[in-house]
């Protein structure tokens, strides 16, 4: 695969990230003196987004300067949001907020952007700020399409430029003590992860709605196959009077819009159980209901198997070892052996909401400014991502599906590469 993360390469970064910075070569662009600012787009205003922009414009040296929206009131709350914020900082800062996310990438004066629109806008955007010599946080789950994650790997590489995806359990001490017991053996031979993640996409059958009159639904769909507008897809907001979201934009959970828990919460724990296992992904895939199998079951090459499965309510990776094991969530830590537990307590950033933590961002302001991969680079963001797709597949097609972790394709099954991508809408192509 052309332009592709090696198998010795994707371990190195996998086992690296357990100590911290990742240590790899410069990337090309212009390095940052430590005195220099770093100009922020943000591209997606929702509950996520809103959120990653207050955190970045309170960073040393970064300023959020343009936001883009394709819902008008949640363009101008942006705006109020910075403006409010810079003025009383005794700053004078030009905000712009834009419906179409070109107009910020046509920008000559923004470094960065961050992107935070629902999954299927990723790679077209992500693509397009590449070419655009744009650095980028991008949330997670990476892609949409498997081949989506392909040529987003090659435009980053080809390009030179830093992308962070936003894993931020990558950057939590808990989970980063987690798998570094593990690739130690201090747990002895790993013979199984249990990955809580959720269950698969619900068909989409929400009821049809008018569309708000300042939210660009034709946009907003971009790629998209068309479905109607509900505003459990891109949640309600009130200025006057105040009024955020009150609940996570639910097109996540539907399998015309989103890849549901699957994608939504896999691209976290399935990241966190391979890295644990320090592979590139797995030979096999196996629905449940097939052959008796209860759950999702992921098959390495070494023959150890991650399960989708709930031994707790929260959402969260266990490690089971010969001579113990280790389960790891946001709340906490812990093991059959004390001596596998942190030696200190997780530190604490206030009132920081997880999602938001301030370390995985500062690491991407790090990265920007040394011309260095982040804790979590594309490849990794694109291994996972493919993980949960190939979960999605393997489901859909109700049987199993061969993998070849080191090409990054199927094995000998023409039925399952119909699913490698999908149609975009006329007018938009990868």
């Amino acid at each position: 695969m052309e332009n592709s993360i090696s198998r010795r390469s994707f371990l190195q970064k996998s086992i690296v990230g357990t100590a911290g910075l990742l240590s790899m070569p410069f990337l090309s662009g212009f390095k940052f003196s430590p005195n220099d600012t770093i100009r922020l787009g943000v591209i997606g205003l929702g509950r996520q987004g809103t959120g990653l922009m207050r955190n970045f414009m309170q960073m040393d040296g970064v300023k959020v300067v343009a936001v883009s929206d394709v819902y008008g009131v949640k363009r101008k709350r942006a705006e109020k949001i910075l403006r409010d914020y810079y003025f009383k900082k005794g700053e004078n800062t030009d905000i712009t907020n834009y419906e179409h996310y070109k107009d910020v990438l046509a920008r000559k004066d923004i470094d960065a952007v961050v992107i935070a629109t629902p999954d299927h806008w990723h790679a077209l955007i992500a693509i397009d700020a590449c070419k655009a010599g744009k650095d980028i946080y991008l949330e997670k789950p990476l892609t949409f399409t498997i081949k989506e994650g392909k040529e987003l790997v090659r435009a980053v590489r080809n390009n030179g430029r830093v992308l962070a995806v936003g894993s931020q359990q990558r950057s939590d001490p808990n989970f980063q003590h987690a798998v570094k017991m593990v690739h130690k053996g201090a747990i002895g031979k790993l013979e199984k992860v249990s990955a809580n993640v959720g269950p698969f996409p619900d068909p989409y059958n929400l009821p049809i709605k008018p569309v708000p009159r300042d939210l660009n639904w034709e946009l907003w769909l971009g790629p998209n196959p068309y479905v109607h507008y509900n505003p459990q897809l891109a949640p309600p907001i009130s200025l006057d009077p105040p009024q955020n979201e009150t609940y996570w934009a639910k097109w996540r959970y539907f399998k015309e819009t989103g890849g549901g828990f699957i994608t939504d919460w896999g691209a976290h724990n399935f990241d966190i159980g391979q890295w644990g296992l320090a592979k590139g992904g797995p030979v096999e895939i196996i629905p449940p209901g097939y052959n008796g199998r209860e759950h999702l079951t992921y098959v390495y090459d070494n023959g150890v198997e991650m399960v989708n499965e709930e031994w707790q309510e929260r959402k969260g990776v266990k490690f089971w070892g010969s001579d113990g094991w280790i389960e790891v969530d946001r709340a906490g830590y812990n093991a059959s052996d004390k001596e596998l537990m942190p030696s200190a307590e997780k530190e604490k950033e206030g009132d920081v909401p997880y999602e938001m933590g301030l370390s995985h961002l500062g690491n991407f302001i790090h990265a920007l400014r040394n011309r260095k991969d982040p804790i979590v680079p594309v490849e990794i963001g694109h291994r996972t991502c493919t993980t949960c797709l190939l979960g999605l597949i393997a489901n859909r097609l109700g049987r199993p599906v061969k993998w070849d972790p080191t090409t990054m394709y199927f094995v000998n099954d023409p039925e399952a590469e119909k699913h490698y991508h999908r149609d975009y809408r006329d007018g938009y192509r990868l």
